[in-house]
């Protein structure tokens, strides 16, 4: 509280000293002089570069510009509403008037130097902010034009930046302040599995966020890096291979899987028909769909085979380009269906010397989700019931333990949101920190 009444005390009073400057026409009428330009100037400079330089308790470079950005905002916004408060007046003849002409250079250089400390702040937040994401940065930019309006959006994008600042800052003094403890120093290595139509490796990181923050507090990870699109059996096998490699290459002998949709179901194959538990510890399923998606049952029963087959052409070619040497979109598609994972569950058992646990989450409203999956929520909705814009949450139990991700009114967690797909920052939900407890129980259980 008092370092707030500190800033604001602050901005205030750098708001009156930019007054004084961008009215200099009529201070100089007034004194008749314009000697106190010569050390305005130099401060006026100051001001635009290091705005707040007193709040060393911002670690990240980045975090501090975004900082500077918001003072800067703030004591534009503060000034402006002095500039007009007092121009009115001086209309108005309220105040002693120096004439039209010195009103009119008033306005003209207000808005000269308004406008510099308003695009130092806006160009710095806008370069510097993770948060803000294309969709605000594009109603700012459109409604900067709009009387009124741009002063609620302008303090949209100020309360989003501080909020990220505020965040941030306190994840890195948290890792910072339990570095020794290596919370996440498992006795087996993470292997992280991607999901359907995904990469983990080249273009593309899968897991947001998510992997350095678990490497800052002692986890050491790697990936699945296999296709993107492929039969269960056939991302299993792969799956198999890297985790032979990674045991061939580190003698770590063993890994704690943690696989994310499809990954899930990939995992339990090489797990149980392939031989792989031999070099499993655990197995951590996030928003599998176990029992399939009936959704996927009724596309695939009315999309007749030959759009299907277009579609499946269109996506391979793509991979291939990408690095995918044999990605096979219809494989991949038919193996979640709800028959496919009855028909996979009835043979494919887990095996007693492996732990599985579970996580799953679901939307709260379908609006709160990034598209597509808040139009697709629907439309699940209506076959698999509440769910996580893809996946019904009768779909994600399995093993010894299961937890439903959720957060208070109507936002929700989505399917990209629990592997930080978006990098947001979401109220309720701190999905690094989620991770972190995640895999520090796995050290606790002696894994």
């Amino acid at each position: 509280m008092r370092k707030n009444i500190r800033n604001w005390i602050w901005i205030i009073f750098e708001a009156v000293f930019l007054f004084s400057i961008a009215n200099v026409v009529t201070v100089c009428g007034y004194v008749g002089s314009a000697w106190y330009l010569l050390p305005a100037l130099p401060l006026f400079v100051v001001l635009n570069i290091l705005p707040n330089f007193f709040r060393r308790e911002i670690m990240l470079r980045r975090l501090r510009n975004c900082s500077h950005g918001c003072w800067l905002l703030k004591v534009f916004l503060v000034s402006t509403a002095f500039d007009v408060v007092y121009h009115v007046l001086a209309l108005m003849k309220v105040l002693p008037a120096l004439g039209i002409g010195f009103w009119i250079g008033n306005v003209v250089l207000v808005i000269v130097i308004e406008a510099i400390v308003f695009w130092n702040g806006i160009i710095r937040i806008y370069l510097s902010s993770e948060q803000l994401g294309i969709k605000l940065r594009v109603i700012g930019a459109i409604c900067g034009f709009i009387p009124l309006v741009h002063l609620y959006v302008l303090g949209k994008l100020i309360r989003t930046v501080e909020n990220e600042i505020t965040f941030e800052n306190s994840k890195i003094i948290t890792n910072m302040q339990r570095q020794e403890a290596q919370v996440c120093a498992t006795k087996y290595p993470i292997l992280m599995v991607h999901g359907v139509f995904f990469r983990d490796y080249r273009y593309l990181n899968y897991w947001g966020r998510i992997p350095k923050e678990l490497e800052k507090n002692g986890a050491k990870i790697f990936y699945g890096n296999h296709q993107s699109a492929a039969s269960v059996a056939g991302s299993g096998n792969e799956i198999l291979m890297r985790i032979k490699q990674i045991v061939a290459e580190t003698g770590c002998e063993k890994v704690n899987i943690i696989a994310h949709s499809k990954g899930g179901l990939d995992s339990r194959y090489a797990i149980s028909i392939l031989g792989a538990n031999k070099y499993v510890a655990s197995l951590t399923t996030i928003n599998t769909p176990h029992r399939g998606c009936e959704f996927a049952d009724y596309l695939l029963s009315k999309i007749p085979k030959k759009q299907q087959q277009m579609v499946a052409n269109t996506y391979n070619a793509s991979l291939r380009k990408l690095g995918d040497y044999n990605p096979d979109f219809l494989a991949a598609v038919y193996d979640l269906t709800a028959d496919a994972c009855r028909k996979m569950n009835e043979t494919v058992k887990d095996v007693s010397d492996v732990f599985y646990q579970s996580i799953g989450s679901k939307l709260n409203v379908a609006s709160n989700g990034r598209f597509p999956l808040n139009f697709s929520y629907q439309l699940v909705n209506y076959f698999d019931g509440k769910n996580d814009g893809l996946v019904g949450e009768n779909s994600f139990p399995w093993g010894a333990n299961y937890r439903m991700l959720t957060v208070n009114g109507k936002r929700g967690i989505s399917h990209g949101d629990v592997i930080d797909l978006n990098r947001e920052n979401i109220k309720e939900f701190d999905v690094r920190e989620f991770y972190v407890e995640l895999v520090h129980d796995l050290k606790k259980r002696g894994f």
